[in-house]
């Protein structure tokens, strides 16, 4: 196939030159040899190559690249390169290759296995392929091998390999007969071959053939039979124990419906209860890999049976403790992690009332669970009690621990469950009373010994802490005396008593007695030097501050002077949490009280805000301008006070001050980015907070807005103006009509400014601006479709998201086809905007909608089906074939039509007529058919089409000629 109408030359010495410049060519030779070795594999001209390279004495590596070619090739262009009678010939030519390959390399034997799999599957006139493959190979050793690769693989490319073009139909029936009507012969296959020497019955891939057909068979057959013996006695044999006991796993997985499969799993527990002393035996051996697999297989049988282990606790109470002894025996937390998900679907069986007689019989094994978990969370010992760097530096090592942590604290919660939050907290508190007894009156102000047992229950603690209710009296109040305790001087300590304190703050809010004496250790760790204490109190304040901030009213000033005294010396994150913490309680302030407050707190933040202004040189400085921005738009946010329609609002009256200087700052910096979008972000924020009590500021910051966007073409602009649009829409209570009708105008002029610069900007140099614009449009739609409808830019913004749908940048593109989509519901009975004022004018609005698709729908449905063939990034394929889907739902005629149009102009040798002519036959048939679910079965029809053109077609590299996006023009 030649790509972009140019014939590339694709013969065996350029494709191994190819191969050679990937290997140790330059950059820029190894981009072209890529985008050259590409465009062979789209080619016609790949079939005869790549079955020469693979007939010659090539390297491994070129030859895996052949044979990975032409599993493509069979994939995506058999039915369309290869005529029905030219199948059997490359038949035999694999069979062939695979004869030659069946010694190795095993790489290449398995891929072109693969492709007479492939090959298979689409050659519906082949019925006796089973016997074919193993009469052709032959019986010696090497063929065993490549035999058995072909049984592996076959099931796998029938049941996952939806990217073969046949119809549902025919891959139904060929799914039978290449699977059901010779699981039998393969069962067998297998069991005369596990029987015919020791060397066969421990070979890693009888394992494998067998993992791979238990979809296909059923489990109780391969479980009476030889094979089940032949598996565990893999589990034996060093080289087989990996596929062995990956192969039981997936046994004891296909019998997870237990009611249909209590035999057959009554058969298997005594079985996998065999390998229990295998636990100890490796874990002594210190062979880490067959410990895991040996877990993996309790794991698997655990998983899978967890319905009867809550039904029947004591029978099956041998396998519970199996997992326990792996999970207690697992020191260098190698394996635990594979039994995660049991206790938690264990759990889950356990805290419902049906089966509370399994939960007083395993409840003990929970609490077991806990001290192993208690044990494992701590930090490793080092030979240095004050060593903190306990990695030795590897830091991606410390975070696979911190990460690994995190997934035991979900067990830990699990085990809260079934033991109750008590009994799991009177724990932490024992461990915490253990070292207290045994190593704390050896702490000194240098030196903490045996950190790491103290510092374990803490994390389990902040662990547990979403599962404590408010009214817990019986361990915490005896826990927080002690934790105010903690040494200081440890900052892995510190760090975990300050996260403890902030995941309790609710509770605390309950308990009041406790707050002054956590509230001051938080208070006093901003003292510290360390950054990762620094960041975990500025958190531990901000949530003291929201769950507390009634409780801390009182100290509303005193708080201010701290906040100012240590608001330079925080990180970026920190002050911004710091900040809504203060915000928080200010909030909840006597009304009469906030605009003091507000000045009080806010003054020297704009202060600040001035000075970074006048010393704002570079863009350093300017980024920290546009950060401090943030600080004020936290007390926007929660400085929210209830005020009668009919009052001033205290807390508008203080922005209305800022407003002059925030506004100066916008005029000066309009060119930074950062800083429009930060002071956009702070206004949108106030119209949201402050709705129509923003009515004095809303002349003026629309005015702002309008001319921001003017000059700067930023698309926050449009981002604050939705908000405005939202906030003081016709439906809104207590907006006056005229404002709404302003409002409304305010909308079409920052329309119009967008529209009139996509017509001079093309779309790729806009995709910000264009997602600000379609989501402003969302909420137009929404709010004001009796407005947007009817009005001289409706058309024009229309062809604009069209336009936009060229794009491949996943925000702008999922932004106008979410417009795309809304709008679609005018054109029907079920809008997206309903209403008294909607329901008068629906009628018209229909019509409107219809005929402005009757003009522009083709365009639409080209544009759409050429972005979900060629263009869409992968996440805008669902709202794509939405957009079709309400196209067929409205036109249905129109849009089959406006469909065969656009797949006519794909490019020559893409797609064959025939291929085209049954997509359209079958879009037909399911419009034809009275059941309106048929609409559904269309999408699925172009998602299908779509996404096997994408797979198998180089996206051209001057252009998509017929399918290219035409140029918006606006002329208004």
């Amino acid at each position: 196939m030649a790509s972009n109408g140019v014939q590339d030359d694709f013969t065996t010495p350029t494709i191994m030159a190819a191969m050679l410049t990937m290997r140790s060519g330059s950059t820029d030779k190894k981009t072209a040899a890529h985008e050259y070795l590409g465009r062979f594999q789209k080619s016609s001209n790949a079939w005869p190559t790549t079955i020469s390279i693979l007939q010659s004495d090539a390297e491994a590596e070129v030859q895996l690249f052949a044979a990975t070619t032409l599993k493509g090739k069979i994939t995506y262009d058999l039915t369309r390169e290869i005529t029905p009678e030219d199948l059997p010939a490359l038949r035999s030519q694999i069979l062939l290759l695979l004869k030659k390959f069946a010694p190795g390399p095993k790489p290449v034997r398995v891929q072109l296995c693969v492709c007479l799999a492939i090959l298979a599957i689409q050659m519906q006139s082949w019925k006796d392929v089973l016997s074919t493959v193993v009469s052709t190979l032959g019986n010696d050793v090497a063929s065993h091998a490549c035999i058995l690769d072909f049984l592996r693989v076959l099931p796998e490319e029938v049941t996952e390999g939806r990217k073969i073009t046949l119809s549902e139909e025919d891959l139904a029936q060929r799914t039978t007969e290449l699977l059901a009507d010779n699981a039998e012969q393969v069962v067998q296959l297998l069991i005369n071959y596990a029987q015919s020497s020791p060397a066969a019955a421990t070979n890693p891939q009888l394992f494998e053939c067998i993992t791979s057909w238990l979809r296909e068979v059923p489990v109780s057959v391969v479980v009476n039979s030889p094979l089940l013996s032949a598996v565990m006695n893999g589990l034996s044999d060093d080289k087989s124990l990996q596929a062995a006991a990956e192969c039981l796993g997936i046994i004891c997985r296909e019998t997870k419906d237990v009611d249909d499969n209590l035999e057959t799993i009554q058969a298997l527990l005594p079985r996998v209860l065999e390998l229990r002393p295998r636990i100890q035996a490796l874990v002594e051996e210190e062979d880490i890999e067959g410990f895991k697999a040996i877990t993996r297989v309790f794991a698997d049988a655990g998983d899978s049976w967890v319905l009867v282990i809550a039904r029947e606790p004591r029978h099956f109470r041998p396998l519970v403790d199996a997992l326990l002894e792996c999970c207690a025996r697992d020191k260098d937390r190698d394996v635990i992690h594979y039994t995660f998900g049991f206790w938690y679907e264990l759990k889950q069986y356990l805290t419902l009332e049906h089966y509370i007689e399994a939960r007083l019989q395993l409840v003990d094994v929970f609490s077991k669970l806990v001290d192993i978990l208690l044990t494992h969370l701590e930090y490793p010992q080092a030979d240095n009690p004050n060593e903190l760097d306990l990695f030795d530096g590897d830091r991606e090592q410390e975070e696979k621990f911190r990460e690994f942590r995190h997934l035991m604290g979900d067990t830990l919660k699990d085990a809260c469950e079934v033991m109750g939050v008590s009994a799991c907290l009177a724990k932490v508190l024992d461990v915490i009373k253990l070292w207290r007894e045994k190593y704390g009156n050896q702490a000194t102000a240098t030196t903490v010994p045996h950190w790491q047992s103290l510092e374990s229950p803490l994390f389990a603690m902040r662990a547990m802490g979403r599962m404590v209710e408010k009214d817990e009296s019986t361990v915490l109040p005896q826990i927080m005396p002690l934790l105010v305790q903690i040494p200081v001087n440890n900052e892995k300590l510190r760090f975990a008593a300050i996260m403890v304190f902030g995941r309790y703050t609710e509770w605390t809010s309950a308990h009041p007695e406790f707050l002054e004496s956590q509230f001051s250790y938080i208070v006093a760790s901003f003292q510290t030097e360390s950054q990762e204490v620094l960041r975990a109190a500025a958190q531990a304040f901000k949530y003291f501050c929201t769950d507390c901030k009634h409780l801390l009213g009182p100290q509303v000033v005193q708080l201010q002077v701290f906040y100012d005294q240590i608001l330079d010396k925080l990180p970026e994150a920190s002050k911004e949490e710091v900040t809504e913490g203060v915000a928080c309680v200010v909030g909840v302030q006597k009304t009469e009280d906030l605009y003091r407050l507000l000045k009080i707190y806010c003054d020297p933040l704009v202060q600040r805000l001035m000075a970074k202004a006048n010393n704002a040189n570079d863009d350093k400085a300017k980024l920290d301008l546009a950060d401090h921005i943030n600080l004020l738009t936290h007390f926007a946010q929660h400085v929210v006070p209830y005020i009668p329609t009919d009052a001033n609002n205290p807390a508008v009256k203080y922005w209305e001050e800022v407003y002059p200087i925030l506004s100066t700052i916008l005029d000066n910096f309009i060119t930074f980015i950062p800083i429009c979008e930060r002071i956009c972000r702070c206004w949108r924020f106030q119209v949201i907070s402050y709705r129509t009590a923003m009515t004095p500021l809303l002349a003026s910051l629309a005015n702002k807005l309008a001319d921001g966007f003017a000059r700067s073409k930023q698309g926050c602009f449009l981002w604050a103006t939705s908000a405005i649009l939202r906030e003081f829409s016709e439906d809104r209570e207590h907006v006056d009509d005229s404002i709404a009708e302003h409002i409304y105008m305010f909308f079409e002029a920052q329309a119009t400014n967008v529209l009139r610069m996509m017509s001079d900007i093309p779309p790729i140099d806009l995709p910000d601006v264009i997602e600000d614009f379609y989501r402003l449009l969302i909420d137009a739609l929404l709010y004001y479709p009796h407005k947007l409808i009817p009005s001289s830019l409706f058309s024009p913004i229309f062809q604009a998201a069209i336009s936009a749908l060229s794009l491949e940048k996943q925000e702008p593109v999922s932004a106008a086809l979410h417009y795309i989509r809304d709008l679609l519901t005018y054109g029907g009975r079920n809008p997206a905007t309903s209403g008294d004022r909607m329901a008068a004018a629906s009628e018209q609005l229909r019509q409107l909608v219809k005929q402005l698709l009757l003009s522009q729908g083709e365009a639409l449905v080209k544009q759409t089906m050429a972005g979900m063939m060629i263009t869409f990034p992968r996440d805008c394929f669902a709202d794509g074939s939405g957009v079709l889907l309400g196209m067929f739902e409205m036109l249905p005629a129109e849009t089959t039509v406006w469909v065969d149009r656009t797949i006519r102009m794909l490019p020559a040798g893409t797609v064959t007529p025939a291929e085209a002519n049954r997509l359209l036959t079958k879009i037909k048939e399911k419009l034809d058919a009275s059941d309106p679910s048929n609409l559904r079965q269309v999408r699925v029809l172009l998602q299908d089409f779509t996404n096997t053109y994408r797979r198998r077609y180089v996206a051209p590299r001057d252009g998509l000629g017929e399918l290219e996006a035409a140029r918006f023009h606006f002329e208004g």
